[in-house]
C-alpha cells in the first residue's frame, strides 16, 4: 500500500535520516591527515587531530597510507562559505548569493568569499534548496562529492590483467617451466627482515607504466600512471588490484609511508649536534693532530674489527672484538646482547681503552657512520674525553682516510674471512705494518714518524704545564 510520505509515492526508497552533518569528522580527518604529512606517526597524528589512537591507525590503514580524496573537496569547501555567508540557519538563498545580496556582497568585500556565483552553481549541483537548513546542504554535500568514478583498472580487464601478470607473474625458466619460490603467506603487513619473500617478475609500477606505451602504442585504454597503480593497490575499495600484491613490490609495504615520515626517520641516538656538519673547521683542513676516524670492517659471521685512523698522520690503530662466549650456542635471543662481539657496549669499551693510552691532545674527536655500534657515544665522550661526531647517511667519502686504510686491510682480512680468528697480537702486527709504509701524502714519512713526532710534542707540553 502506497503511503503518504513523498518518497513513497513517487516509487523510490527510503533515504537514510541526515542525522548530523560530519563536519566536525571530517575536520578531524584534514587535522590528521595534515600532521601524517608533517612525519607524525599514526598516534600521534591522531592525539594531534583528537581522536584516539586505535581511531587514528585505523583511518591510516583503511586509506594505504594515502590521504582520502574526500577529505576536502571544492562541494563542501563551497557549503562552508554559503553557511558561513547565510549564518547557522541557512536562511539566506542561493538565488540571492548567485545575484549578490547585500550580505553576500559585504561579505564578499569583507574577504570571506570571491567568487559567489560559483559557490550557487555548487549548490545547485549539491540539490541545495531554498528553505531547508544549512545542515541538510551539508549532507547534501556530502552525499554528492563522493566520486562515483571506477577506478581504470576496475573497469579495463585487459589492463588489469597486463598490470598483474608483470607485476605478479609466475618466475619462469628459459625453457617456460615455473618456478614456484618460498611458499609466503599474506600477513597483511611488510615481511621482516631476513625473512622469505614471494618470488615473482616484480616489475616496478613505473616500468609498466611506460612499458604499455610500447607494447600498445595505438591503443589508448591501454595507459595509466603509476601512481594510479600505487593507489589501486593500497587504497581499499577501489574493486581494482589485491592489497596483497604488495608484496610484489621491491619495498613490500603495506602500506605507503609519507615522505616526510621517510625523512624524518633515523638512528634515534643521533641529534644534529653530533652530525658532521658541527664538526669543528680545524678537522678539515688536517692542520691540528687529534682528529680520528673509524669504522668496522666486516667477515664471516658477522665477525668484526674495529679500525681508527688519525687523520693528519694516517696513524692506524685496530680495535679486537672478539665473540662472546655464547655466540653460537643455542638459538638467538631477539634484542639480546650482541654476541658476535661489536655490539655498542663492545665497541665503547674497546674504543676507551684503545685511545685513552694517548695524551689528551691527540684525542680530540673522532668521526664514525650511523652505524648502531655506536649507539652509547654519550658514554664514550665522557669515559674517553672524546667528542664523537657522525657522517651523513651514504657519504662515505666524509671519512675518506679510513675508507682508504679500511681497503689496505683488506689485504690482511679478507671478506667472506672469520675475522675473530685473529688474536691482539695479530692485530697490532698488522697496525705496524701499516704504519711503518711510507706515505707519498706526509712526503714519504711513515705514519709511525709522522705520529711520534705530534706525541713527543705532546709530552713535552705536558712536561711543561707540569
Amino acid at each position: 500500500m502506497v503511503g503518504g510520505r513523498r518518497s513513497e509515492r513517487a516509487l523510490r526508497g527510503k533515504l537514510g535520516s541526515p542525522g548530523r552533518p560530519g563536519v566536525a569528522q571530517r575536520e578531524d580527518r584534514r587535522r590528521f591527515w595534515a600532521l601524517i604529512a608533517k612525519g607524525l606517526s599514526s598516534e600521534d597524528a591522531a592525539i594531534g587531530a583528537g581522536v584516539s589512537q586505535p581511531v587514528g591507525s585505523r583511518w591510516f590503514w583503511e586509506a594505504g597510507g594515502m590521504p582520502p580524496v574526500d577529505v576536502c573537496t571544492v562541494v563542501k569547501a563551497a557549503f562552508w562559505a554559503v553557511s558561513y555567508l547565510c549564518g547557522a540557519g541557512g536562511d539566506c538563498a542561493v538565488a540571492d548569493a548567485g545575484r549578490g545580496c547585500a550580505r553576500g556582497r559585504a561579505s564578499a568585500r569583507a574577504g570571506r568569499v570571491h567568487d559567489l556565483a560559483g559557490v550557487a552553481a555548487q549548490c545547485r549541483n549539491a540539490e541545495w534548496r531554498p528553505g531547508i537548513p544549512g545542515h541538510h546542504g551539508e549532507w547534501h554535500a556530502e552525499r554528492s562529492s563522493r566520486r562515483p568514478k571506477a577506478a581504470k583498472l576496475a573497469v579495463n580487464a585487459m589492463l588489469r590483467t597486463y598490470v598483474q601478470d608483470r607485476l605478479a607473474g609466475m618466475v619462469v625458466t628459459p625453457g617456460g617451466a615455473a618456478v614456484a619460490g618460498p611458499a609466503v603467506s599474506w600477513k597483511g603487513r611488510r615481511h621482516g627482515p631476513r625473512q622469505d619473500r614471494r618470488w615473482a617478475l616484480a616489475w616496478s609500477l613505473e616500468q609498466i607504466a611506460h612499458r604499455l606505451r610500447l607494447d600498445f602504442p595505438h591503443d589508448k585504454t591501454m595507459r595509466i600512471s603509476y601512481e594510479a597503480i600505487y593507489q589501486s593497490l593500497y587504497v581499499q575499495g577501489r574493486g581494482a588490484l589485491r592489497r596483497e600484491l604488495t608484496t610484489c613490490l621491491r619495498t613490500g609495504r603495506a602500506l605507503r609511508v609519507p615522505r616526510a615520515r621517510s625523512r624524518g626517520r633515523g638512528k634515534s641516538f643521533i641529534v644534529p649536534e653530533v652530525m658532521i656538519s658541527a664538526r669543528p673547521a680545524e678537522v678539515t683542513d688536517r692542520a691540528v693532530p687529534g682528529h680520528w676516524e673509524g669504522d668496522l670492517i666486516l667477515g664471516l659471521e658477522s665477525s668484526a674489527i674495529g679500525t681508527l685512523v688519525e687523520r693528519t698522520t694516517r696513524f692506524t690503530m685496530l680495535l679486537h672484538l672478539p665473540r662472546m662466549a655464547e655466540h653460537g650456542v643455542g638459538a638467538r635471543v631477539k634484542n639480546g646482547p650482541a654476541l658476535a662481539g661489536h655490539g655498542a657496549e663492545a665497541v665503547r669499551d674497546s674504543i676507551t681503552r684503545t685511545i685513552t693510552s694517548l695524551p689528551e691532545q691527540l684525542r680530540r674527536s673522532l668521526t664514525w657512520d650511523q652505524g648502531a655500534e655506536m649507539a652509547q657515544h654519550a658514554q664514550l665522550k665522557v669515559d674517553a674525553e672524546l667528542d664523537v661526531y657522525f657522517c651523513d647517511p651514504h657519504r662515505p667519502w666524509q671519512r675518506g682516510t679510513n675508507e682508504n686504510t679500511n681497503g689496505l686491510l683488506r689485504q690482511y682480512f679478507p671478506k667472506g674471512t672469520d675475522l675473530s680468528a685473529h688474536s691482539t697480537s695479530a692485530l697490532e702486527a698488522v697496525a705496524l705494518a701499516l704504519n711503518t709504509r711510507p706515505r707519498k701524502t706526509l712526503g714519504w714519512r711513515t705514519p709511525a714518524e709522522a705520529f711520534d713526532g705530534h706525541l713527543r710534542l705532546a709530552q713535552m707540553a705536558v712536561a711543561t704545564t707540569g
